[in-house]
């Protein structure tokens, strides 16, 4: 639906429950989100489990790398909520987060490019292949030699930084050689060339992806304007006037709310 604005809930709803957990990916479910936003990192023993950092530390009860606990080490861990206090929660694996999604919502990997080999597994173990969005920085000819296998199997989303020098030549050859069916554009500034960028990619047809997480990447129209500062017009709505149909949020139940009065979101 081209009047739709779809809600990218950024690792689940983590105010409400731990980041990156099954409850933070069943409440955005529930709450009518679009895709969640998830991470992965690999245990000693090979196992894909969904963590933001390469460490323990800030999101547990444990301490030091992923790489050096094996499940069963990372499994008799809880995971602390956004306070840093422990909770109930245990640490998913990734195919335990696949399943829960299951024909329910878009899922976007991050951190999940170097892995993906593993992770393509597990989408065809669990029949998630059609609900995936991945996502990758590299210029397009690397990414066809690295993951061209699996370009036709899920949603490749290359990610742009526009204030950076060359992303004009970046954006050429994905239309030239790849035609993606989204962008994730990021950008420090709302100036001019920005604005000219952003409106050249949307003219390939493309959809465009934003992070309003915070303001070194939306430009400053990002989710705390939207809700501590009372501007939502002036955060989402002036990302929604550039044409944008998918906005990733900290703020998913606000952002929901904002899209749905104006009919912008079911």
């Amino acid at each position: 639906n081209n009047n739709s604005v779809l809600v990218v809930a950024h690792r689940g709803d983590w105010r409400y429950a731990p980041e990156n957990s099954l409850a933070a990916i069943e409440n955005v479910i529930k709450m009518g989100c679009d895709v969640v936003e998830i991470d992965i990192q690999k245990t000693k023993d090979g196992h894909l489990i969904l963590m933001h950092d390469n460490t323990l530390d800030r999101t547990t009860t444990g301490h030091g790398k992923i790489s050096d606990q094996t499940l069963n080490d990372v499994k008799k861990l809880k995971l602390r909520n956004g306070l840093g206090i422990h909770t109930r929660h245990t640490v998913p694996t990734l195919e335990e987060a696949l399943l829960l999604a299951k024909d329910k919502i878009m899922i976007n990997l991050d951190k999940a490019y170097p892995l993906f080999d593993e992770v393509y597994e597990l989408l065809e173990k669990t029949g998630t292949t059609k609900q995936i969005i991945m996502k990758g920085n590299q210029p397009v000819k690397q990414v066809k030699k690295e993951f061209g296998k699996y370009l036709d199997k899920v949603i490749f989303m290359p990610v742009i930084n526009l204030h950076k020098d060359g992303a004009e030549t970046i954006i050429d050859g994905y239309m030239k050689y790849l035609k993606p069916v989204a962008y994730e554009l990021v950008f420090d500034n709302d100036g001019e060339e920005v604005q000219r960028l952003i409106k050249k990619v949307r003219g390939s047809g493309a959809k465009i992806f934003i992070n309003s997480l915070w303001a070194e990447l939306c430009g400053g129209h990002y989710d705390d304007r939207a809700v501590e500062q009372n501007e939502p017009d002036e955060s989402w709505g002036w990302i929604i006037g550039q044409g944008v149909k998918l906005i990733q949020t900290d703020r998913p139940q606000q952002l929901l709310k904002y899209l749905r009065e104006r009919k912008l979101h079911d």
